[in-house]
C-alpha cells in the first residue's frame, strides 16, 4: 500500500463482470479529474495465444493436463508482483497490452492474440488500475494482494460463471458444449488454488446472484439478465460504510447481513458509483497530503 502512489485492483474471473467494473471507475475518474496508469491483466500472460494452444496441445497429449489461464503456469505472477512493488514505491513500472482482436490488433500491426512491446507507464499519473485474473493473487513468496489500495472482486455464483462461459465461447468461438465443458474441467485445479481464495483478500466483493433456475448451467440457453438477478456486496471491513445512505438511494436494496448489502442487478452500476467515488476521494486526499509533507 502506497500513501503517495495508489493501486486500485478489481479481480476476477472471465465474464464475472470486471469489464462493467472498469467502465464504471472510468466514469469515476474522469468526473473527479484522477489520472489512472491502466493495467490489463490478460496482458500478464505468459504465452501468446497460438504458444498456449500448443502447450495445451501437447498437454492433452499426455493427460491430466491441468494448464490454465487461472494458474501460475501460464501467467507472470512475479511480473505483476513486480509492477504492483514498483508502482507503490515510485509511480513507475512498465506496461504491455494483449491484443484480443483484430480491432486492437490493427493498430499496431500485429496478429491477434499477441502482446506489444514492454513500455514504462506514463509519467505524472494520480494511481494505478488493475483489472484481470490476479489482483490479488498469493504464489509461493508471491503476494501482489499486499501492495493494493483498493481490492475490489467481481464473481457470478459458479453455475452463471459457467453458462456465460458456455454462452460466450459456442456464439462466439463457434467451440461444442462438449469443448467447453472439458475446458471448464481441466481449469478447475487452478479455479480453486488461485481464482476463489482471492476474494477472501478483497476490501469490498460483488458476486451477481441469478434469481432463475441455473441448476444445469449445460442446458441453459440463455445467460439471466440483469433484471433476473442480484448482487450480494460485501464489505471486509464496514466501518465507515454508509449503509443507510445506500438503503435510501438504491431503490429495493435490503441488508441480509451487517457487512452485507444486495441491490437488484440492474441497479450494480449505480451501487459502484455510490459505494467507491467516496473511497477515491479519500485515496486522492491522502496522496494530496503525503505529496504536501
Amino acid at each position: 500500500m502506497s500513501e503517495r502512489h495508489p493501486i486500485v485492483a478489481i479481480t476476477g474471473s472471465s465474464g464475472a463482470g470486471t469489464s462493467t467494473v472498469q467502465r464504471t471507475f472510468e466514469e469515476i475518474f474522469r468526473r473527479e479529474g484522477v489520472t489512472a496508469a491502466v493495467i490489463e491483466g490478460d496482458s500478464f500472460h505468459a504465452y501468446d495465444r497460438k504458444t498456449m494452444r500448443e502447450k495445451l496441445a501437447a498437454c492433452d497429449l499426455d493427460g491430466n493436463c491441468q494448464l490454465s489461464h487461472f494458474g501460475p503456469e501460464a501467467n507472470l505472477f512475479g511480473e505483476i508482483e513486480n509492477l504492483f512493488r514498483s508502482y507503490a514505491e515510485s509511480g513507475t513500472g512498465k506496461r504491455r497490452k494483449y491484443l484480443h482482436s483484430p480491432e486492437e490488433a490493427e493498430p499496431w500491426k500485429q496478429e491477434p492474440g499477441t502482446f506489444t512491446p514492454w513500455e514504462e507507464l506514463p509519467t505524472g499519473t494520480d494511481l494505478m488500475f488493475y483489472e484481470g485474473l490476479h489482483g490479488a493473487v498469493q504464489h509461493e513468496n508471491i503476494d501482489v494482494a499486499r501492495f493494493v489500495d483498493l481490492l475490489i472482486g467481481v464473481v457470478p455464483v459458479i453455475n452463471l460463471e459457467w453458462i456465460q462461459k458456455l454462452n460466450r465461447d459456442k456464439s462466439m468461438r463457434g467451440y461444442s458444449t462438449e469443448a467447453v465443458t472439458d475446458t471448464i474441467l481441466r481449469r478447475m485445479h487452478d479455479y480453486v488454488h488461485y481464482i476463489c481464495p482471492q476474494f477472501a483478500r478483497t476490501h469490498v466483493n460483488f458476486q451477481r446472484v441469478p434469481m432463475v433456475d441455473t441448476s444445469n448451467p449445460f442446458i441453459a440457453r440463455a445467460i439471466p439478465t440483469a433484471d433476473e438477478s442480484m448482487v450480494v456486496i460485501r464489505f471486509a471491513n464496514p466501518k465507515g460504510i454508509d449503509f443507510p445512505y445506500l438503503l435510501n438511494m438504491i431503490n429495493d436494496s435490503f441488508m441480509s447481513r451487517a457487512n452485507t448489502i444486495v441491490v437488484p442487478g440492474g441497479k450494480m452500476e449505480l451501487a459502484m458509483q455510490l459505494i467507491f467515488t467516496p473511497f477515491i476521494w479519500r485515496l486522492m486526499d491522502r496522496r494530496r497530503k503525503a505529496l504536501a509533507q
